[in-house]
């Protein structure tokens, strides 16, 4: 059996949010939480093993940086991924990738 890969998605956009956390918890060996604020973000990820964190659409460029600098001092193997959209195949598609780039 697989263990499960929690995912972490950031985004400005509920209904977008709302739509990649489906995709992604369509996978059975992924599990996915949605988060729309900074602070939340960082509250998330402090309290749980994330293997990925995808940075959606309407995320200020600087809470960018700041947010990927928190993930990085909090787990440096941390695999962080733009995600802004293209559907379900790139989701998958991106979410693969990042897990196969992150064997060590």
């Amino acid at each position: 059996m697989m263990k499960t890969i929690n995912i972490l998605y950031i985004g400005g956009h509920f209904e977008i949010l709302e739509t990649v956390i489906r995709l992604i918890n369509a996978n059975e060996n992924w599990n996915g939480v949605g988060v729309m604020k900074d602070e939340e973000a960082k509250e998330v990820f402090r309290n749980k093993n994330f293997s990925i964190v995808l940075l959606g659409s309407g995320i200020q460029e600087e809470s960018e940086v700041e947010l990927c600098d928190f993930f990085k001092k909090q787990n440096p193997n941390i695999v962080i991924v733009q995600h802004y959209g293209g559907g379900s195949g790139l989701l998958k598609s991106e979410i693969l990738l990042a897990l196969e780039n992150n064997k060590n």
